[in-house]
């Protein structure tokens, strides 16, 4: 049983059991609790700060995770809420009863981790790795301790042992550093036939590691000292070097560098810094438990958090599955895969490389998507679904050919271009969000320069322009007949559609008719009230102070003009997308929570992990559509009925959905809906739920007398329509929904004092 396992002692959930254990008579509580985790051997990967990645966003499993508070206050009350005795990892998960000095939630969820991975993926770890693990059991708290805290820190660096502020966790820090420094046995394998977890000052060779480790202000003083001036470190270290030359005769590069190295070892005393081998391994087994490369120091304590925390869960079938990574050299490719894509995206202005770099993986990709394809009719049929899609070298693989367009484009490489994006679109199985952003592009390069870079057959150039553009309103036509293809990109696929049947003259007979989609503008609206200056100077985005006519007081532009369209007959929130976001969380909730493998693999869950990602639509398309359809036919009062009866006693924590919103309220709002316009609606936070989440108008207003709703974008004088929000007016106005844009003008500015 893994630790995953153990936690549904806090509330009842329903399991899937994906695979048979060989001996499952083992007892979870009798194991030794699992350690670390594994290692890149085959091509170490880099760290994620020595790419330059930004490693603080969000992972799929904390995206699906209830707002709770994660700060050190959080963890403090935690670890000290509970009794001295000794406890084991399982029951400290189970009860949150830390005590200070023998047990932190920072180690506990790093051994959480390993445990489950361990507990269910061991497979993917050779003979060498699995010892690292064993050697990593037999570690003292202490040690653990400091190694999970250096770990969470920037893993590359150098850090001076008696400036790490660990006192009140470790009674003797440099002792700690020593267990964590000294030479460990291995098997003989790729990894050699010793490792250390931790790496002492003899590993500092270079001038520029051992400078690290000293502040500016510091290396100044040893500026000083060698008479040498310099503003920054760069400055100062060249000068630093010209001087040991110059003063000491040295004129070996690298005796030099040693020379003022030594000087700065002796002033920093014992330092530490985490070995790549461990390091690389235990990033491996955070990749296998997150199924994501990006995770921080929150994603290790949320997941406790949240199982703490006293609230109620959607009920869903619990399955974590041992197959994402086929095996040892899937995932090893993965994570190959993985370190080309990190490589591309750092790839800033030299837009050469990518090329290069796309062009080497084209032919394991192309291989790739055959063997993903043949899948799909045997592996995925049994159930594990499009979600897995995302741990195959296929997907890092798509992305980055994808990526390779822009500078095919930028380099007029027309003919290229056309090519990849032919592949992309030919394949179904990869990133199906970009797919209706490809068929535009193909469109356009149809229309406009593959005349020129094609054979004519014989064509005249009139000819051959029609050819063409014929091809590219096929295109269009292709990319709104892709049940793949997303909404938001039908309108322009429309609109060059409509360009296209005019340039060819097609009779109208024959023309297509978007006339019932076809965009209008929203409508403006101005409203006044009174301006309280604040003596700001007015900037792009603030928010600017109103005074409240009717009650007195001072309130934002958006609540004033809500006040605005109250004493003009209609009921509103300013929800910013909340209203919308329940209705989906209402409309959806059955569907939401339907078993799906590998989605829910706690028990603590707002969402399934692939609600942020592209394949949720597709790997629920069957059941999505049908709602979409009860809704377009008027039956949504009746399933938000049916939920809230059903649910709202318990008030699970399920994503998006307010419980706080009036149930008369929700039942007038769907009744003001025209069922095709909800749908559409919905049907675009069914394709992108993370993209389409911001962006909303301000104001939710509806009439029920009138059986109307309609959006309003408030506006100040300090305020400009983002593009998130021009495309949601877009998608609103097209699915024939009212929106205005409400600019909020004074008719009388006050000085703060004199309100």
């Amino acid at each position: 049983m893994s630790l995953l396992n153990f936690w549904e002692t806090q509330r009842p959930v329903k399991r899937r059991r994906t695979f048979e254990k060989e001996d499952s008579s083992t007892d979870a509580e009798t194991k030794p609790p699992p350690s670390p985790s594994p290692s890149v051997t085959a091509g170490e990967l880099p760290a994620a700060d020595d790419l330059g990645i930004i490693t603080n966003s969000q992972t799929e499993l904390e995206t699906s995770l209830p707002a709770i508070k994660t700060d050190e206050d959080a963890i403090e009350e935690y670890e000290t809420s509970q009794n001295d005795k000794q406890m084991g990892l399982h029951v400290r998960l189970r009860d949150g009863a830390w005590q200070k000095g023998k047990s932190s939630i920072y180690v506990d969820a790093f051994n959480l981790a390993l445990e489950t991975v361990l507990d269910e993926e061991s497979h993917l770890f050779n003979e060498a790795e699995m010892e690292i693990f064993t050697q990593w059991r037999e570690l003292s708290y202490e040690s653990q301790y400091l190694y999970v805290r250096l770990f969470l820190r920037k893993s590359s660096a150098w850090h001076r042992i008696n400036r790490l502020n660990y006192y009140s966790d470790i009674s003797d820090l440099f002792s700690v550093a020593e267990d964590l420094q000294r030479d460990r046995t291995l098997p003989d394998s790729e990894l050699g036939n010793k490792f250390r977890f931790a790496e002492g000052i003899e590993a500092i060779t270079t001038l520029e590691e051992a400078s690290s480790l000293l502040l500016l202000e510091e290396l100044k003083v040893f500026a000083k000292e060698a008479k040498v001036q310099g503003k920054s470190k760069k400055e100062l270290l060249t000068a630093l070097r010209e001087s040991s030359q110059t003063q000491t005769g040295l004129k070996d590069t690298n005796n030099r560098d040693g020379h003022f190295t030594q000087k700065i070892l002796e002033y920093t005393g014992g330092c530490i810094r985490i070995s790549p081998v461990p390091r690389t391994l235990f990033e491996r087994v955070h990749l296998i438990f997150y199924r994501s490369t990006e995770w921080s120091e929150k994603s290790l304590t949320t997941i406790i958090l949240a199982k703490m925390t006293k609230r109620n869960f959607p009920e869903y079938i619990v399955c974590r599955s041992n197959s994402i990574f086929s095996s040892r050299e899937a995932l090893l490719e993965f994570e190959s895969a993985i370190q080309t894509q990190f490589a591309i995206d750092n790839i800033l202005e030299s837009n050469g490389p990518i090329i290069d770099l796309a062009n080497k993986s084209h032919p394991r990709w192309k291989e790739l998507v055959d063997q993903e394809q043949k899948k799909e009719d045997s592996i995925y049929e049994s159930g594990e679904g499009a979600y897995l899609r995302r741990f195959s070298p296929a997907w890092v693989l798509t992305r980055i050919i994808h990526k390779s367009l822009h500078p095919l484009g930028r380099f007029k490489e027309h003919k290229r271009e056309h090519e990849v994006l032919e592949e992309l679109l030919a394949q179904l199985l990869f990133h199906a969000a970009r797919r209706g952003a490809w068929y535009q592009r193909k469109a356009l390069l149809e229309e406009h320069y593959m005349w020129a870079l094609t054979p004519t057959d014989g064509r005249s150039e009139e000819a051959q322009r029609k050819h063409w553009k014929r091809l590219a309103l096929r295109t269009c036509e292709a990319g709104l007949e892709d049940p793949l293809c997303h909404l938001i990109f039908h309108y322009d696929l429309q609109k060059r559609i409509t360009k296209l049947e005019r340039a060819l003259r097609v009779v109208k007979r024959e023309q297509h008719d978007f006339g019932h989609v076809m965009l209008g503008k929203p409508a403006e609206r101005t409203i006044e009230g009174i301006r309280i200056d604040t003596g700001d100077t007015p900037r792009k985005g603030k928010a600017t102070v109103w005074v409240d006519e009717r009650e007195g007081g001072e309130y934002r532009v958006e609540s004033m003009c809500l006040s605005w369209y109250r004493d003009h007959g209609w009921k509103g929130y300013h929800s910013e997308g909340g209203i919308v976001r329940t209705l989906f969380g209402y409309l959806f909730y059955d569907i939401l929570f339907t078993y799906v493998p590998n989605v829910f693999q706690t028990a603590f869950q707002t969402c399934p992990l692939d609600l942020h990602t592209d394949v949720f639509y597709p790997s629920r398309a069957s059941e999505i559509n049908h709602r979409l359809v009860e809704i377009t036919n008027g039956n949504a009062e009746r399933i938000v009925r049916e939920i809230h009866n059903r649910e709202a006693q318990a008030q699970p924590c399920a994503i998006g959905l307010d419980w706080s919103f009036d149930l008369d309220d929700l039942v007038e709002i769907v009744q003001c809906f025209r069922g095709e316009a909800l749908a559409t609606i919905c049907k675009v936070m069914a394709q992108e739920y993370q993209q389409r989440g911001g962006g909303i108008p301000d104001l939710f207003l509806w009439n029920h007398e009138t059986r109307t709703v309609m959006f309003a974008e408030v506006k100040s004088e300090n305020d400009r329509l983002s593009d998130t929000q021009r495309l949601w007016i877009h998608i609103l106005v097209g699915a024939g929904v009212k929106v205005e844009l409400c600019n909020a003008v004074a008719r009388e500015v006050r000085a703060e004092c004199d309100v």
